[in-house]
């Protein structure tokens, strides 16, 4: 059992074993911004932090989102331009685009920055006359299904045994017309 232990932590960083003490950051103003190459070592450290239970993009996933011409990408920043939240969306040929993921630093949300952030992404695709917005949200992740039912988005399928641990998600999607 030892060794099985041993192996577990290999594979599975110290950063996931404790879970992270949250205190809540002073309030501060927040400004959204581009997001590019500039910032990936940023928004990984940051990624990893908001999604603590693995299912977090790779740096490759990244470079990839940053240098493919279809994808929109913002950073949430405070006044000394430290990143605390990040939203990634690809724009298919269909007319519709997938929000690939958004993330808020645990000790900042509660503030909107979420909300804010899908604002501009459905801003900007509708300047580029995109019509609808996709996403997946885990079927355990009441919070977030909350926001995106109040910024207008509907379930629209279960897809089973969607994340790596086996947890289904909810297909979720709003019109932006």
């Amino acid at each position: 059992m030892a060794v099985l232990e041993t192996i577990r932590n290999f594979f599975l960083p110290a950063l996931f074993a404790e879970p992270e003490e949250i205190v809540p950051a002073p309030p501060t103003t927040y400004e959204i911004r581009p997001l590019t190459m500039d910032q990936l070592a940023e928004v990984l450290r940051l990624n990893i932090r908001c999604f603590r239970n693995g299912d977090n993009y790779t740096k490759h996933t990244f470079d990839y989102l940053l240098n493919e011409p279809r994808t929109l990408s913002y950073r949430m920043v405070t006044p000394r331009d430290e990143i605390v939240g990040f939203a990634f969306v690809m724009v298919n040929e269909n007319n519709a685009a997938h929000l690939t993921t958004i993330g808020v630093a645990p000790e900042h949300r509660r503030r909107r920055i979420a909300e804010r952030l899908l604002e501009q992404v459905e801003s900007a695709l509708k300047a580029r006359e995109v019509g609808t917005i996709l996403l997946e949200v885990r079927v355990g992740n009441e919070p977030a299904q909350n926001l995106y039912r109040r910024c207008g988005y509907i379930v629209v399928q279960r897809i089973t045994k969607y994340y790596s641990n086996g947890e289904d998600c909810f297909l979720m999607m709003k019109s932006l017309y």
